[in-house]
């Protein structure tokens, strides 16, 4: 893994505070104030491409409805096939979450 590299007490502090937060409006107040706009636009980005690639979506459909690069695409299609699993992770809770409403 890439963030091996950066594994350590202060990579975990900033997991633990992730994970201590209770709700979206908690997450909302602390991405605020510990990230840019363009950060936080970017990772929100990167999960919708996710989200889209893992529907099935074409490169063309994904750059309109995202306005992300082909890059970034590129990128996120890396990760899903070649990765940890950390988006199948989250894209599968977030499937499980909307079929529980």
């Amino acid at each position: 893994m890439q963030i091996d590299k950066l594994r350590g007490e202060q990579l975990d502090q900033l997991f633990d505070a992730i994970l201590s937060l209770k709700d979206r409006e908690e997450c909302y107040r602390f991405f605020d104030d510990i990230a840019t706009m363009n950060e936080i636009q970017s990772l929100s980005q990167r999960l919708q491409v996710a989200k889209m690639l893992s529907e099935g979506r074409t490169y063309h459909a994904i750059v309109e409805k995202s306005s992300a690069s082909t890059t970034t695409i590129s990128r996120v299609k890396r990760c899903l096939n070649y990765g940890n699993d950390g988006y199948k992770i989250v894209l599968d809770r977030l499937k499980e979450q909307a079929e529980e409403k």
